[in-house]
């Protein structure tokens, strides 16, 4: 089988940076593209400017990521490629956490990821043929825990977990799954390269472009995992 040509695309957990980057890529390459996010109110200008469309939805909600997907097939069709970008990050001394806080952090973390894999993969086998991508994103934290930082490390333990278990069942159905350790800070307005040490900082364009490539791997030589780092970072 040689390359897929994926016509729509839902990013879930959408915001600014990788997502956005993400969203602009696929739009660019004829894809038509749905946003998502608990708060629609900062996608109005993403959604706009790559004509495409915002939808609200609480990804750790079941019903929600139902309707979802109902609501973006009816709007421009079914997706071919969903992306799971959203994360719960709760920080501080492990014996002073909130238990509450850490519910709700790997409720967006994990569950979310499941809630959102599962639905893309019901509506994905149900298709005539079999094709279709779902992404997951990762960090530093999916492969080594942080002092102070244990629930987002839970969180994205098990979204690799997911990912890992979802690509061994789906893709002999022709599914690629696949899981993108982000290992490093991504660059933004808010957090540029410094001076001194261009290039410190993950782009999120040049992360975007690495999911379009893995996006185009024949199923011969697909991969499930792909590490991302900048040149200054410590293996």
């Amino acid at each position: 089988m040689g390359h897929v040509k994926y016509a729509t695309a839902l990013i879930v957990g959408a915001g600014a940076g990788i997502s956005a980057s993400l969203a602009r890529l696929f739009a660019s390459h004829g894809v038509k593209v749905a946003v998502a996010s608990r708060n629609t109110e900062k996608l109005q200008a993403l959604a706009g400017e790559i004509g495409g469309k915002a939808f609200a939805a609480d990804a750790g909600d079941a019903a929600q990521v139902r309707q979802l997907f109902a609501d973006v097939s009816h709007s421009i069709g079914e997706p071919d490629i969903v992306v799971y970008n959203a994360s719960g990050r709760v920080r501080g001394p492990l014996i002073e956490l909130d238990p509450a806080e850490v519910e709700q952090a790997l409720r967006i973390s994990a569950f979310g990821g499941f809630l959102v894999g599962q639905e893309a993969a019901r509506r994905l086998l149900a298709r005539p043929e079999d094709r279709g991508a779902i992404f997951f994103t990762g960090a530093s934290a999916s492969v080594k825990g942080y002092a102070r930082s244990a629930p987002f490390a839970m969180g994205k333990f098990a979204l690799r977990g997911l990912a890992q278990s979802m690509a061994r069942e789906l893709s002999p159905r022709g599914i690629h799954v696949a899981h993108f350790v982000i290992d490093g800070a991504v660059r933004s307005q808010t957090r540029p390269d410094p001076a001194d040490q261009p290039d410190s900082t993950l782009d999120p364009d040049a992360i975007a472009e690495t999911y379009w490539q893995i996006l185009q791997q024949p199923r011969s030589a697909w991969t499930w995992e792909v590490e991302l780092r900048p040149w200054v970072e410590n293996f």
